[in-house]
């Protein structure tokens, strides 16, 4: 697969994250926060472990521990937002949890010694500007919420950067499955010890159920895990930091909600970031990565320092 192709299928994916947003809140009328989580990822598991049981019997320990620690990640990465918006604003929690897209060649430099090139450097910066404009409607202040929505973007970055060691070494397809089922039974064990678990009981709270298990979670997650076997971990934070543009974009659609003047000069700047940071390609390879990436897997890192 083309490194071009392989972007095209993370940018679909961020498309269906976007989305996610509106199923989240549907969703948490009907049921608790990590119930919601587990019913998530253990209806998205269910359903890809069914289509490809036969090769998922043979996903080797390799597999498995990558899959476990992405399943980890991902769990915190959702209980970290769905908690982190109790206390502070949706805007807020927007531009925080994007922050993703530095993370991501910070944790590069740090983790796999990769400095990135000027313009995706230049690209992120411009990609944040617009973001910040895309999600901020006031001033800023620390809370609660706000620093559990930057820990959901760093443990992101992470959740980036371990795919894209775990994707050349490991099964994708079964990688991308296996980190369903163990987010979801995360959830499920902390819904068990904190809240009451159920399934919804209404029409709207079984349709946003279903899709953040279908499209967000069972295609978005799997899909990502084979794409990044052919692209960079920092192409694809760029691409994520899409998800407010598609996010409001389902907000105008579905809910009527429609963007200030600062908001679409802030959707345009996204843009121009990703494309500043698509002029770089040439330059740097998926082989290349490939070498650097698994002379130092993130996941070792993480296992003596750490969704």
């Amino acid at each position: 697969m083309k490194q071009r192709n392989a972007d095209l299928l993370m940018m679909l994916v961020t498309l269906s994250w976007g989305s996610s947003y509106l199923f989240m809140k549907n969703g948490l009328n009907s049921v608790s926060p990590f119930n919601l989580v587990a019913l998530r990822f253990l209806l998205a598991f269910i359903l890809c472990g069914a289509i490809w049981f036969k090769r998922l019997r043979l996903a080797d320990k390799r597999t498995l521990g990558y899959s476990l620690v992405l399943g980890f990640l991902l769990f915190a990465v959702s209980a970290s937002v769905i908690f982190g918006l109790r206390s502070t604003s949706t805007s807020h929690a927007g531009f925080l949890a994007s922050l993703t897209v530095i993370f991501v060649p910070a944790l590069s430099v740090v983790v796999l010694n990769q400095k990135p090139g000027a313009r995706l450097i230049a690209g992120a910066c411009v990609t944040m500007t617009g973001i910040g404009l895309l999600t901020l409607s006031g001033p800023m202040s620390v809370k609660p919420g706000d620093l559990l929505c930057i820990l959901a973007a760093l443990l992101y970055a992470v959740h980036i950067l371990v795919t894209g060691a775990a994707a050349k070494v490991a099964d994708p397809l079964n990688l991308g499955i296996l980190q369903l089922g163990f987010a979801g039974g995360l959830g499920l064990l902390f819904s068990f010890l904190f809240e009451s678990p159920q399934v919804p009981v209404t029409l709207e709270g079984w349709i946003s159920v279903l899709m953040l298990s279908v499209v967000c979670s069972a295609a978005g997650y799997i899909i990502q895990s084979i794409a990044q076997k052919y692209t960079t971990p920092t192409h694809t934070g760029l691409i994520f930091a899409l998800e407010p543009v598609f996010a409001a974009a389902f907000a105008y659609v579905f809910a009527d909600e429609h963007l200030s003047v600062r908001g679409y000069i802030g959707a345009a700047l996204i843009l121009s970031g990703l494309f500043i940071a698509e002029m770089q390609r040439g330059r740097t390879s998926p082989k290349g990565m490939k070498s650097a990436t698994t002379s130092k897997p993130p996941g070792m890192a993480f296992k003596s320092a750490k969704n």
